[in-house]
């Protein structure tokens, strides 16, 4: 099954994901969906110094919205935020230092956010990684799971309560298409049984990232919940994690903007906020979560089940004491409302 479910994972990406693939969708695409102003509006963009997060946090800055980066890296956030201002001509960007892998931490920032800020309409998930050898945090999380999966189950939970105060709050998430070759498994979260597959763990956690967004729309109605899939794109992430798809793909990668299209549509237009909440996206369409007899469809108790490993792994989190850090919410925050 897993063969054939590879198989046409492939086929159609080579027909779908690639620049073509882009290329020949953006046909269809409206052109007023984009002319919009969101002046007085906030974003927050996480892993926001490069790739599709950086192309994103632009496009934002371009339309007037006030963008919240989150990034690990300070050096590359200041030159990425430089870079934004620059050339939007928006000086309303700051930068929040987070490491997803962080579990605690992730929480800490999220709470300290909410005390801050009197609103936020947007949260953009886009941070993700691809750790090819088992490594686990200081929470004991594998890593992997730790970021794709813990760190926006944690940052999407904290911050819903200020999300659900703003006009037409939206929750968008960058997943893979890899996820259709993955059912959801509950029983083995921390990817500590059998051979540890790096490309298949991501996998599997960006199938996770879909089922909470189904579920978060079911649970939070208030909220325009989506996933998407950005295509194959050449990014600096690709090109370390997966070395041989980038050389083997070349000049057939999406750009970065490329990418980014779709969340930034489903940021920013008002036809996103009228498709139904919990869908799965890709070249602004929603799109199958499951390959046709690929058996990958969870029931409802297997949902369920996974929620609550979620629920009592997040608990055990925000339980820890809290690390010894001066601001939470990072040295480039303005401290204002």
């Amino acid at each position: 099954m897993s063969l054939y479910r590879n198989t046409i994972w492939f086929l159609n990406g080579i027909h779908h994901y690639t620049r073509n693939g882009y290329e020949a969708a953006s046909k269809h695409f409206e052109p007023q969906d984009m002319d919009v102003s969101v002046v007085g509006r906030s974003f927050m963009v996480t892993g926001a110094n490069s790739g599709i997060g950086k192309a994103t946090a632009m496009a934002i800055a371009k339309k007037g919205g006030r963008v919240h980066m989150v990034c690990r890296n300070k050096d590359k956030a200041e030159e990425a935020k430089e870079a934004i201002i620059h050339e939007s001509g928006n000086t309303e960007v700051y930068i929040h230092i987070v490491d997803l892998s962080e579990s605690h931490k992730v929480w800490q920032f999220a709470e300290a956010f909410k005390k801050q800020y009197a609103s936020l309409h947007v949260l953009i998930n886009n941070a993700g990684c691809m750790i090819h050898n088992r490594e686990v945090n200081d929470e004991g999380l594998e890593k992997n799971f730790a970021i794709n999966t813990m760190g926006m189950y944690l940052l999407t939970e904290s911050l819903i309560p200020l999300l659900q105060k703003s006009r037409d709050p939206r929750v968008i998430t960058v997943s893979s298409g890899g996820m259709l070759v993955q059912k959801l498994q509950i029983d083995d979260l921390q990817s500590e049984k059998g051979y540890f597959d790096g490309v298949m763990v991501y996998a599997q956690n960006k199938r996770q990232q879909v089922v909470l967004t189904e579920q978060w729309a079911r649970e939070y109605p208030a909220i325009h919940f989506s996933v998407m899939h950005p295509g194959w794109v050449d990014t600096p992430a690709v090109s370390t994690s997966m070395p041989q798809f980038h050389s083997m793909m070349g000049g057939r990668l999406r750009t970065a903007e490329q990418g980014a299209d779709t969340v930034v549509w489903l940021a920013l237009s008002r036809a996103a906020s009228r498709t139904q909440s919990g869908q799965f996206f890709q070249d602004r369409t929603p799109v199958p979560t499951h390959l046709p007899l690929a058996w990958t469809r969870s029931s409802t108790v297997e949902v369920l089940t996974f929620i609550g490993h979620l629920e009592i792994l997040a608990k055990a989190v925000q339980s820890l004491p809290d690390p010894q850090i001066s601001d939470p919410l990072g040295p480039s925050t303005p401290h204002v409302v």
